[in-house]
């Protein structure tokens, strides 16, 4: 069976789904010990279906069918998260998980503007694409970063964003038995 994690893009505001339910569809889907942390889109499941594309599919449209919105669904195996958290590029940010973000992206971007993402950062904000996940510090909050808001569009590819509390939740829920 493989462990698969599950993110959602943009739930909240008119576009929620409670935990329960969310794993209720997954339980529907037949994904197997499905569970949830907070009710934002993070869900962990195991499955024998190592299809990504069709496990995405299959969760975007359940979901579209049990609260009538299609969110963009991303899929990680246990060690893809394990791999962006050991790439963290800054430890001393772990002490302040609110501070500290990941973004998810949907593929690597082809031709990321990282000069106009360095020219929106502020003197205490930083952040570093590797890969499939651009990481980003706001000391002073990602709700008030011009940075964090254009991430997106700067880079070419759409994503989803985690805290590193939130990162750190889902990775015991992946490795929990």
């Amino acid at each position: 069976m493989q462990t698969w994690i599950v993110f959602l893009r943009a739930i909240g505001g008119s576009r929620t789904l409670p935990s329960k339910t969310f794993v209720e569809i997954l339980e529907a889907l037949k994904l197997g010990d499905a569970r949830t942390y907070i009710a934002t889109g993070n869900a962990v499941f195991r499955t024998r279906t190592t299809n990504r594309k069709k496990l995405a599919n299959g969760i975007r449209d359940g979901i579209h069918a049990a609260r009538g919105f299609a969110p963009d669904v991303l899929l990680l195996t246990v060690d893809e998260l394990e791999g962006a958290i050991a790439n963290n590029p800054w430890r001393e940010a772990e002490s302040e998980p609110k501070s500290l973000h990941l973004v998810f992206l949907s593929e690597v971007p082809a031709s990321p503007d990282i000069a106009k993402l360095e020219s929106l950062r502020t003197e205490s904000e930083s952040f570093m694409l590797k890969g499939k996940v651009f990481y980003v510090r706001t000391p002073d909050g990602a709700g008030r970063s011009k940075l964090f808001a254009r991430t997106e569009k700067s880079l070419g590819v759409w994503g989803t964003a985690r805290n590193w509390r939130t990162v750190c939740k889902v990775r015991e829920l992946a490795r929990s038995p």
